[in-house]
């Protein structure tokens, strides 16, 4: 091709760390157009952007639509144009569809065209990913070459299972990598990502820009923190953790390597920072993607409903924050006025709607078919059912979507309400166990993340944290009182959910076997309930539906 000036001795990056929608295709396009127009008006020789940016990551059964393909296509080739005349090139994400399949692929786009393309080589099928489903594997990564600089441009998943990947890339020529992501958040992540393309870098000899997508996409978070590091594994830059930004660096070739000059040199975030805030980027995404102009909660006085409306605040902006009270005979003092105080610190709208009425008229309905069976968890869900009902009305009258507020460690031991407190369409804390919620409460309490539009200070009142859990279902009734402690349950959860530990490994942690078998007996019998429950914020490794796809239908139990 027409070169216009050679970039063998120093060239400028740009990375763009950006917020996609997912099938946005025209408002993709315009991110992305603005993004170039910054890149070039700052004489950015490349702009790099992420994983299937054209689209968003993950279309999922959506590339199998001809129309859809058809418009990324499209949109790619609008985008191209816009580097006619211009001494910007892209390097950008976008699936197309070919005779031989479907791919998911990486095109450098330069002097107003398609000048050359990639394809992911490495489908990812594991976990949240199905990539094998929709897409083809393409051939092994090849190089680049951009007015006399030559680079490699592997997919994200072709890096993490191949260490020479890159290796391979510096002995066809390449002297520097760019490798474009969509890499969603869990927990340890970040740290792994660096891990990962320090590895590529020492073996091949090159550096590595890691350009890395951000936002929500329904259950995932994508936390950004692009970063770029030197051929020895040294940083050569790191972009902002959970935040849109478009970034430079300026490189120089001397002693026959790439060397980063200047660059962001930002922070990564680290344990309840990082899953907070992927916890109020997540719920963001989804509420505002979603097309929701407010929410409405339930605030019980726990803590569940009170860090559930935090993250609300700090996403949303108090304004657009509904909470409601529904007490009932069994609900405390003490929890009214946890709630109120808890409302007022965050400066969101709170109302009050007792269910004596509704839950009596059920009760009074349900009388003569009861006659006088004994009281039992009947009634209690019948009081679920009634908040639950009451929510799903304010929400069908106002527009508000219902934010669901289970934790993990409820949602595994089927501590929920069909109906009930399970009626929602999204839970910011689904992959939270409740001994991390409280970590997240107390860490919020005395922090304010810089995504975070609430107020700054004591947002919980102590009094929730400190006073003992209790779903308020019945007289002095207290969670302990069906459930192990908290810090044992999420211990054995943790072992069988997160790392598929056996009943035998469990006990030999300390744990009762009688409990372990309880706990283990309890996870299998609620798999009908989570299939029924609303999406969260996959924060752990092995979030349930993506991760853990385990049968309703199961009579497995484990041995020692």
């Amino acid at each position: 091709m027409t070169t216009k000036k050679t970039l063998n001795k120093k060239f400028r990056a740009a990375v763009a760390q950006l917020n996609p929608t997912m099938g946005d295709i025209a408002g993709n396009l315009e991110l992305a157009r603005e993004a170039y127009l910054n890149a070039k008006n700052k004489n950015a020789d490349i702009l790099i952007f992420t994983e299937l940016f054209i689209c968003g990551y993950p279309p999922e059964d959506l590339v199998l639509k001809p129309s859809f393909t058809d418009s990324c296509e499209d949109a790619l080739n609008q985008l191209a144009l816009q580097t006619k005349n211009n001494d910007t090139a892209i390097l950008i994400g976008c699936p197309i569809r070919r005779k031989s399949g479907i791919y998911n692929a990486v095109f450098l786009l330069a002097n107003g065209k398609v000048e050359a393309e990639g394809r992911k080589h490495d489908l990812p099928n594991y976990r949240e990913f199905d990539e094998k489903r929709v897409f083809t594997p393409g051939p092994l990564p090849k190089t680049f070459n951009y007015n006399g600089l030559v680079f490699g441009a592997p997919i994200c998943e072709d890096i993490w299972n191949d260490d020479y990947c890159c290796a391979r890339l510096a002995e066809q020529g390449a002297k520097i990598i760019f490798v474009l992501n969509g890499s969603p958040f869990s927990r340890g992540k970040p740290d792994k990502r660096v891990e990962v393309v320090r590895n590529q870098a020492m073996k091949s000899g090159t550096p590595v820009i890691y350009s890395n997508q951000l936002g929500g996409q329904d259950e995932l978070v994508f936390d950004g923190g692009s970063f770029a590091v030197h051929h020895d594994g040294s940083t050569a830059f790191q972009m902002k953790h959970f935040q849109a930004e478009v970034s430079f660096s300026d490189w120089q070739f001397e002693n026959g390597r790439w060397s980063c000059r200047s660059g962001p040199s930002e922070v990564l975030l680290q344990h309840e920072q990082a899953d907070y805030s992927a916890c109020v980027l997540g719920f963001k995404d989804y509420v505002n993607k979603n097309g929701f102009n407010s929410v409405v909660i339930g605030l019980s006085g726990g803590i569940d409903s009170a860090l559930c409306a935090i993250i609300a605040v700090d996403a949303l902006g108090p304004e657009r924050v509904h909470a409601i009270m529904l007490p009932y005979r069994y609900t405390s003092k003490e929890s009214l006025v946890d709630a109120q105080l808890c409302a007022e610190r965050l400066q969101c709208r709170y109302d009050k709607i007792p269910i004596f009425a509704p839950v009596e008229g059920f009760l009074t309905a349900l009388k003569p078919m009861f006659k006088n069976a004994v009281a039992d968890v009947t009634e209690e869900n019948l009081q679920s059912r009634a908040r639950g009902t009451i929510l799903m009305a304010v929400s069908n009258k106002f527009g508000s979507m219902v934010v669901t507020t289970g934790n993990k460690s409820e949602m595994s031991v089927g501590y929920a309400t069909l109906y009930g407190d399970m009626n929602g369409g999204f839970n910011p804390i689904k992959d939270l166990y409740k001994t991390q919620v409280y970590a997240l409460a107390k860490w919020r309490n005395s922090n304010r993340p810089a995504i975070a539009k609430g107020p700054e200070g004591e947002m919980i009142p102590q009094n929730i944290i400190e006073k003992a859990p209790s779903a308020e279902l019945r007289d002095n009734q207290k969670d302990q009182d069906s459930l192990p402690p908290y810090p044992v349950l999420d211990d054995i959860l943790e072992c069988l959910v997160d790392r598929d530990m056996s009943i035998g490994e469990i006990i030999r942690r300390g744990h009762s076997e009688p409990v372990v078998k309880n706990v283990e007996r309890l996870l299998y019998l609620a798999e009908y309930k989570r299939r029924q429950s609303a999406p969260g914020v996959k924060i752990s490794h092995k979030y349930f539906g993506r991760d853990r796809r385990y049968p309703i239908t199961n009579h497995f139990r484990d041995k020692e």
